[in-house]
């Protein structure tokens, strides 16, 4: 079937949405789609290029079968099912008939384009709570995704970069020597990471994942963040490193200037999966990510005109300049935030997080939530007095410690966010750093007691358990004498943020910060 002969077709999917009311049309270079009330139908158009074939009847209907199958995996809800477009006697086209197969299309349930992801971003809609949500689900369906350890791993990584270059040539997007030299960049990163990439393979890392995870591809339905329209036409595209598949997400919110909500996304995603050893790839990832998107945009570009042709344009060069930038190395350190219970220590910390090292930022690792993890409950859950006692703390700053030592092994910052008021435990955190030989900066915040209860009482949702007896005990105990700085605790969260990063350039990052890449000393476990 030509795409002429395709045209009988969308006159017959046109008509038949058309009983509910007006139906809008959409065109992307490989699908046309239907919009009408409360349905979309998406159809396949007539083509055929190196990475897919849609050129019969039988290969649209398998692809579509397939969209539909694999985006239930994220979407059940969204994907009401594949329809078979046939051709009954006399020449009439029908849904789902006896004649011969004609074409097909996928069926799915229409939501408001306002709930997209990429359009809550744009508007200042996309909050905290939907990406924590959005963490949990990501993180949920990779731990469920289909293992392939047969692809994948530093080949598959190389053969993206080979591709990526190539693409900068022939977009026009870069000169060839610009092209060679960022190429040379990836390389030499990729060759880094190289061992890792393969051992997270062997390691059942490698998934049948969505492959093309960005925020245009979420969508807020019926209170859930939702991922839809995954690859469904490449299995090489979308098998890849679960951490990779997250990447797309993180560079498009980093891209947005929403660096909060991208560091979020990391910390609650490892809150639930355990890809720590991988942590260090993100920014090689994430920049692999920015030069697909680039590309891809500059492609878009050529075929425009005017204001929308130089608006595209320049948009490629600022995700072509994202990936140089996610390429540079940054001294690793550790920040220890530390005070009583409601000091505001994990308000500080989330501020400090986006900022620190490399992109996405510091993994934030908070004394509370890793005792909620001991225990096996959410981390919102409320836990019994006896999850308190001197035996179990020493348990969870022992974790904590450990936490942040694998953090600081892979190269990657960290935040340790915990009362610290024993000089054991302050000296305990400051040895994770020298022994990582990554710098390191500790701070203290302190308020009124009377501003301290107030803020506890006043708390919704939040992970401690802390009440004003527990305060109350903290301030008659003391923490002792104290080398770390102090900071007031009611100042302005950006004030108390940009403070104590100042910190790392002042009388922090002990012990000078090591770079990602860079040997460390012998990592020395600690209980």
């Amino acid at each position: 079937m030509s795409p002429v002969d395709q045209d009988a077709v969308v006159r017959f999917v046109t008509r038949a949405l058309s009983d509910a009311g007006t139906v809008d049309t959409a065109t992307t270079h490989i699908s046309r789609l239907f919009l009408a009330e409360d349905r979309v139908f998406k159809l396949k158009r007539v083509v055929r290029f190196p990475y897919l074939d849609f050129s019969t009847p039988e290969r649209r209907l398998a692809a579509c079968e397939a969209e539909v199958a694999l985006n239930r995996r994220t979407a059940p809800a969204l994907y009401l099912g594949a329809r078979r477009i046939t051709r009954e006697p006399g020449g009439t086209l029908a849904f789902d008939g006896d004649g011969p197969l004609v074409d097909a299309v996928v069926e799915m349930r229409r939501f408001p384009e306002a709930d997209l992801f990429d359009a809550m971003a744009r508007d200042g809609r996309l909050g905290a709570h939907h990406i924590a949500d959005l963490a949990h689900v990501i993180a949920t369906f990779h731990a469920g995704a289909e293992i392939h350890r047969d692809c994948g791993g530093a080949a598959a990584m190389e053969a993206l970069v080979d591709m990526n270059g190539v693409a900068l040539r022939t977009t026009g997007l870069a000169s060839a020597d610009v092209a060679e030299s960022m190429t040379a960049r990836f390389r030499a990163v990729l060759a880094r990471h190289a061992p890792l990439l393969d051992a997270r393979r062997a390691a059942g890392k490698v998934r049948r994942c969505h492959g093309d995870l960005t925020l245009r591809n979420i969508c807020l339905f019926e209170g859930r963040p939702t991922p839809f329209d995954c690859i469904e036409f490449s299995e090489t595209i979308a098998t890849t490193d679960v951490l990779y598949d997250l990447a797309f997400v993180l560079m498009d919110l980093w891209h947005r200037e929403r660096f909060d909500l991208a560091n979020r996304l990391l910390n609650r995603y490892l809150d639930v999966a355990d890809e720590t050893d991988g942590i260090g790839l993100l920014p090689f990832l994430m920049a692999l990510r920015a030069v697909i998107r680039a590309h891809v945009t500059a492609a878009q570009a050529a075929g425009g005109t005017g204001d929308v042709a130089a608006a595209t344009t320049s948009e490629a060069q600022a995700y072509l300049a994202l990936a140089e930038n996610l390429l540079t190395d940054r001294p690793v350190f550790l920040l220890a935030v530390g005070g009583f219970s409601g000091s505001g220590k994990s308000s500080v910390a989330a501020a400090a997080a986006p900022r620190m090292g490399a992109p996405p930022g510091a993994r934030v690792l908070s004394s509370d939530r890793i005792r909620k993890r001991l225990h096996g409950v959410g981390a919102l859950t409320r836990l019994p007095a006896s999850a308190y006692a001197s035996a179990v703390s020493l348990r969870v700053y022992a974790a904590l410690r450990l936490e942040a030592a694998r953090v600081l092994a892979v190269g990657h910052c960290a935040v340790a966010d915990a009362v610290f008021d024993r000089r054991t435990e302050r000296d305990g955190i400051e040895a994770v750093a020298r022994d990582n030989d990554a710098g390191f900066v500790g701070v203290w915040l302190e308020a009124p007691t009377a501003t301290l209860a107030s803020r506890i009482a006043s708390r919704v949702g939040n992970p401690s358990d802390a009440t004003a007896a527990v305060l109350a005990a903290q301030v008659a105990r003391g923490c002792g004498a104290l080398t770390w700085p102090r900071l007031q605790a009611d100042l302005p969260l950006d004030v108390l943020g940009s403070t104590v990063l100042s910190l790392d350039r002042s009388v922090g990052a002990r012990w000078g910060g090591r770079r990602p890449g860079r040997p460390k000393r012998v990592q020395k476990s600690r209980p």
